[in-house]
């Protein structure tokens, strides 16, 4: 079956930004008019403005562990290489 390449802890668009603006010791959160987001992503749009809740079941199902299961963990893993 298909797999969701996603986190088992999903997180809003603005803790996400919040998180990596913390991560790289840099404010990373600034308002963007939704329409301008319509205008440069199109139907992409939805998943920023509305968001999107998927869940990695049939990888968790089938035994996978995530090595970082907190965005913030990632993000350091990720900025501190």
């Amino acid at each position: 079956g298909a797999y969701n390449a996603t986190a088992p802890n999903p997180v809003r668009m603005k803790a996400l930004c919040s998180s990596l603006g913390e991560a790289v010791s840099r404010p990373a959160w600034f308002p963007v008019p939704a329409q301008a987001l319509q205008v440069v992503l199109g139907e992409g749009a939805t998943v920023v403005l509305e968001g999107q809740k998927v869940l990695p079941n049939a990888a968790l199902d089938s035994g996978f562990e995530f090595k970082y299961t907190k965005i913030q963990e990632a993000l350091k893993a990720i900025t501190l290489g």
